[in-house]
């Protein structure tokens, strides 16, 4: 399911350490080695430098993805990518880091992973063509797309009941949702703003609107701190 057209980054922060020399991570694992298939031995034995969390320290790359998946959201995350816009890895980690079922890039295939720090090798990312594939995808799961744009005729995000089950669809940097997505959308919804700017970072908005769903849908399951 996730699109492996595209080279991923490594796994590790360069050298594993911060630039003030702080460590990432945790070092080898003292012997005698946990009996527990999840682990890999290479990073028993090497350490784990990766960005995850402390309950997945020295699991394979494929336990981690299993175990996510037995209890992802019920929210996908759609953008779409006509500018190559270097936000979309803002969102694949954000959408990552709030559990969202899958992630779409809707137009150019090709995006910047960067800004993803190899979240995306967790989440599930699936590419379509166009608008109306992600439509029709979306109709056939029973998820309603819920556009996300500061433009006249949107509601405001704040008051709107968002879906349980749905798509949380994000435009370009500047551009903003196309006439197709608004088209293809149940509703289309807005951020509140107070300041003098027009709009805010699409990988922003992002995240405040999948917050949002989490206040609804999962406050009730929130993770130990």
């Amino acid at each position: 399911m996730s699109d492996t057209s595209v080279p991923q980054l490594g796994e590790q922060y360069d050298d594993g350490h911060l630039p003030d020399d702080r460590e990432i991570g945790v070092g080898p694992h003292p012997e005698p080695w946990p009996a527990d298939p999840r682990l890999d031995p290479e990073l028993l034995a090497a350490g784990d430098r990766r960005n995850v969390t402390d309950q997945y320290r020295y699991w394979r790359h494929e336990a981690i993805v299993a175990d996510l998946d037995t209890r992802r959201h019920g929210f996908h995350v759609a953008v779409e990518n006509w500018q190559h816009d270097f936000n979309i890895g803002s969102v694949v980690r954000t959408a990552n880091a709030f559990l969202a079922g899958e992630v779409h890039i809707v137009g150019r295939r090709r995006w910047n992973r960067r800004g993803a720090m190899v979240t995306d090798r967790y989440q599930h990312v699936r590419h379509h063509d166009s608008v109306a594939s992600l439509a029709a995808y979306a109709a056939e799961r029973g998820l309603p797309i819920i556009g996300i744009d500061n433009l006249p005729g949107a509601v405001p995000l704040e008051s709107y009941p968002l879906p349980e089950r749905c798509v949380l669809l994000f435009g370009q940097e500047g551009p903003g949702l196309t006439p197709e997505a608004w088209e293809h959308s149940a509703a289309v919804c807005s951020i509140a703003q107070f300041g003098s700017t027009r709009s805010i970072n699409a990988g922003a908005a992002a995240a405040i609107a999948m917050h949002a769903w989490v206040r609804e849908h999962a406050a009730g399951a929130l993770p130990q701190a």
